[in-house]
């Protein structure tokens, strides 16, 4: 079979490829591993897909290259999502921070994307692996489930290394090193993490224990969300978001009472309540759970009038700057994103191709370019998509 465009990945950023390359008259075959399309989008945001977030900018994402994103996130914004999203009659709601959701399913974003690929005249067939790639005169010869595919530019879309249950794999930095490009060292992003030993015991028995704002600090990169512990150590929004920013030996601290001036608001209590004790009154701003634990094994719990103002002082500074000692991450097993990939000092700002290889192009999370929780890696898939099916 002969095609102009061969895209390897049925997921966001290849099928954005698609479309876009399609609209231009271009004959394309998307081929992919898995039994269906876009299995990351449908269980993406709950099984509502977080498509974009409002507040995207280049400071939104990691990167070795932090500029590297700019060109193609100006030339497809969340407001060409949206755009496309209500060309489709899609309802959503903006959650909180800039979060787009479907107000039913991610079902719809699927269908939406296989429309326009239809109406584009791109092909999709699932179930179909890739087992090699070779350079030809004329592009390139690949190899695949359904037999040979000659195509004059190649799409690498094929993801990262995040939940390997999905039919995540290393193919795409496989291909990107066959073709003489480097590979930076990959890791679990927007994933939770682990407590080991003592700090596992100080905390394991407040499973399911949520706390819905702290603010979560790693150096000087801070992110203000939900907390949750788990059985073996902490998730929720803030600590996904810190989770990327955060290595092994990094000091990670946590403001639990982000709202308040901690030790101004215990003086006010010791004056209202002065036969209250400590734990009690913390339990108004804290779990009642985690407040105990507190009291349990850091802070003594007497009745208010009986603490100076400089120990309430000290106890609402601790509450500020609380530190968790984290031993590792869940991994790829439950990581939401890959951070590192395709080192972007190979690839073009502007149309995501080869600087090493004409007509070769790596889109979407193959790439050293991850962004935030919320709706942020959607939009580089869309974006990067784009970028090389204008050009593909």
């Amino acid at each position: 079979m002969k095609v102009d465009v061969l895209v390897i990945g049925a997921g966001a950023a290849g099928l954005m490829c698609a479309i876009t390359a399609g609209q231009r008259g271009r004959r394309v075959l998307v081929v992919d591993h898995a039994n269906k399309p876009g299995k990351k989008i449908l269980m993406s945001g709950g099984g509502r897909c977080n498509f974009t977030n409002l507040g995207v900018t280049p400071s939104c994402y990691l990167s070795a290259n932090p500029h590297f994103a700019k060109s193609a996130l100006a030339r497809y914004t969340p407001w060409d999502v949206i755009a496309l999203v209500e060309k489709h009659r899609i309802a959503y709601h903006e959650k909180e921070l800039g979060q787009l959701f479907c107000d039913e399913s991610s079902k719809l974003v699927v269908r939406m994307l296989l429309d326009e690929c239809a109406r584009a005249g791109a092909r999709i067939e699932v179930d179909c692996g890739v087992s090699r790639v070779r350079r030809t005169g004329e592009g390139f010869n690949v190899l695949t489930a359904r037999g040979e595919v000659h195509a004059s530019s190649l799409v690498v879309a094929t993801g990262g290394l995040s939940i390997p249950s999905m039919g995540a794999s290393g193919f795409g930095y496989e291909l990107a090193r066959q073709f003489g490009h480097d590979v930076r060292p990959t890791r679990a992003g927007l994933v939770p993490l682990t407590l080991s030993g003592k700090h596992q015991e100080h905390y394991h028995d407040l499973s399911g224990v949520a706390l819905p704002l702290v603010e979560a600090r790693v150096g000087r990169r801070s992110f203000r969300a939900g907390m949750l512990f788990t059985h073996r150590g902490i998730s929720g929004p803030a600590i996904l978001q810190v989770s990327s920013y955060w290595q092994p030996g990094d000091d990670l601290r946590l403001d639990l009472l982000p709202e308040h001036d901690a030790g101004a608001w215990l003086r006010a209590q010791r004056a209202a309540r002065p036969a209250a004790e400590l734990k009690n009154v913390l339990a108004d701003a804290l779990p009642r759970r985690l407040a105990q634990r507190l009291c349990e094994r850091w802070f003594d719990s007497r009745p208010m009038r009986q603490y100076r103002e400089a120990e309430l002082d000290d106890i609402g500074a601790q509450l500020h700057d609380w530190p968790i000692v984290a031993s590792g991450t869940e991994g790829y097993r439950t990581a939401e994103v890959t951070l590192g990939g395709v080192d972007t000092d190979g690839l073009s700002s502007s149309t995501l191709q080869s600087k090493h290889v004409p007509g070769l192009f790596f889109v979407g999370e193959v790439v050293d370019v991850t962004g935030w929780l919320g709706g942020y890696n959607f939009q580089w898939a869309w974006a990067s998509g784009h970028a090389a099916g204008e050009v593909v």
